[in-house]
């Protein structure tokens, strides 16, 4: 019999495409709710996330939310929108569910629906160069 070791989560930093419309606006939206794990937000690509976390593929940050726990984990896609649910005490419980089989079509479809908003806007492509503090947008 195996045994899981459990890592608890005290805090997460949510790195956040500051190029983005809809990336922007969740951000604002997290920063509103009450947060049982506090967020830090900080840019994708931005210089200080390139010095909190030098060994991860920021041009990846740019493309796809990442999410890193404070003791390393980092959550991508599916899981990184669930933890951030997670964070929230409002939002726990459906992040409980949207961890499920039955719950991640809904985080599929709703990543789908986002990076098409994202594709169609020209967000994420990578190409502006990154904004660091200039675009920071008020909580």
């Amino acid at each position: 019999m195996s045994t899981v070791t459990r890592i608890p989560v005290t805090g997460l930093t949510v790195l956040y495409d500051a190029q983005c419309a809809l990336c922007v606006h969740l951000r604002s939206w997290l920063l509103r709710q009450r947060q049982l794990v506090p967020l830090d937000l900080v840019p994708a690509g931005s210089d200080e996330a390139r010095r909190r976390y030098p060994r991860l593929d920021h041009a990846r940050t740019m493309r796809e939310i990442t999410v890193i726990g404070d003791k390393g984990q980092v959550y991508t896609g599916p899981a990184a929108w669930v933890v951030c649910l997670w964070a929230l005490a409002d939002h726990r419980p459906k992040a409980h569910w949207l961890a499920t089989p039955a719950g991640s079509p809904f985080v599929r479809v709703t990543m789908l629906a986002a990076a098409k908003y994202r594709e169609a806007t020209g967000a994420g492509a990578g190409v502006a160069p990154p904004c660091d503090d200039r675009c920071a947008v008020p909580g």
